[in-house]
């Protein structure tokens, strides 16, 4: 599994005015199952979002296409882990764990 942060590189006003276009690249990633849960962060300086897992090539992908990082308006960390634990909500979407 993943977790991105997205970190602004622009004054909030600036990004704001392609949220809706991020939230279309969101939408779609939701719909194709690859997206587990996303939001702002707080202070609103980026956004974070869990991923199920995938090739790490095939997400810096997906990433690089967010409208928002593709304006050069923000920046992404990927981090990879192996959730051993999680809730029953989550056990089929985690591959790390038998089910």
């Amino acid at each position: 599994m993943f977790i991105v942060l997205i970190d602004y590189t622009a004054p909030v006003e600036e990004v704001d005015y392609y949220l809706a276009d991020h939230a279309k690249w969101l939408d779609r990633h939701f719909q194709s199952g690859e997206f587990l849960a996303a939001g702002r962060r707080a202070p609103h300086s980026g956004c974070v979002i869990v991923t199920r897992p995938m090739a790490q090539v095939h997400l810096e992908a997906v990433i690089a296409a967010n409208p928002i990082v593709q304006r050069h308006l923000a920046q992404f960390r990927i981090i990879e882990f192996s959730a051993t634990r999680t809730a029953p909500e989550l056990r089929l979407v985690n591959e790390a764990l038998a089910v």
